[in-house]
């Protein structure tokens, strides 16, 4: 005579129960017939955590958003331009090998050179010092160099303590005055028969050197060939100075 499976089970098992009086491998049921929580699997995430869980993974899917919007929006407002490739010395002519573009996100108000440009670029010839790893201005580039005709570079060797406190650079525009000696005696007074400086005399700074060890400064002056002259003699005196009256690039 066969044998029910429940009794195979219990033979087999040699009728062991659970502390619950139900057979091992049975699972607790309620009365309603329900399953109680936690049996057969993890017990459910109370609600409040929950939503908690929802609303940080919402919190993070807008910051991904928001990065990502910006980061296109940045990359999306780079634009091309000239950038120095290696350095120039003034006055020499631009190459191909000098020069190259780079994509940046520079402000409307920075004077920069159009990646475009890049061929107008080549053959013209440095104003300044063009230092490698630079963007390339407009006002860095000149078709002549100083002087041109009518006009006269004279040297003019000050201290430091003579200039203004920001310094000079090229293109500024001064007016060079003659400044009176110790004792507040022109020239003639001091024997010198050089004719000094008269009156007030208009100037482009051309180029200005590096402190020297006496801390001199050596300024090259654009000057109307006119009045050249006399303005290298009275730099000979030192007695001149500067008044600065524009401020810009050649």
């Amino acid at each position: 005579m066969s044998r029910e499976p429940g009794n195979a089970f219990r033979h087999k098992h040699g009728g062991q129960r659970s502390a619950g009086g139900l057979p091992i491998g049975t699972v607790p049921r309620s009365p309603d017939g329900q399953q109680p929580p936690g049996a057969g699997g993890l017990p459910p995430l109370p609600r409040q955590r929950r939503r908690r869980m929802f609303l940080l993974a919402m919190v993070l899917v807008g910051a991904g958003a928001a990065l990502t919007g910006y980061l296109f929006t940045g990359m999306s407002e780079r634009t091309s331009v000239v950038v120095v490739a290696r350095d120039v010395p003034v006055g020499q002519q631009i190459t191909n090998a000098d020069v190259a573009t780079t994509m940046v996100a520079a402000d409307g108000r920075v004077a920069t050179v159009p990646g475009r440009q890049l061929r107008d670029v080549v053959g013209r010839l440095a104003a300044v010092d063009l230092r490698r790893g630079t963007l390339l201005a407009p006002s860095q580039l000149t078709t002549a160099l100083s002087p041109r005709q009518g006009q006269q570079v004279v040297p003019v060797a000050v201290r430091v303590s003579q200039l203004p406190a920001r310094g000079l650079q090229p293109g500024d525009q001064v007016l060079v005055v003659a400044t009176p000696g110790s004792g507040g005696q022109g020239d003639a007074a001091s024997g010198n028969q050089a004719a000094p400086l008269t009156q007030d005399t208009p100037a482009t700074v051309d180029l200005v050197s590096a402190p020297d060890a006496d801390g001199a400064v050596r300024v090259d002056l654009v000057v109307d060939a006119r009045v050249g002259p006399a303005i290298a003699r009275q730099a000979s005196t030192g007695r001149i100075g500067f008044v600065l009256t524009w401020r810009g690039v050649r």
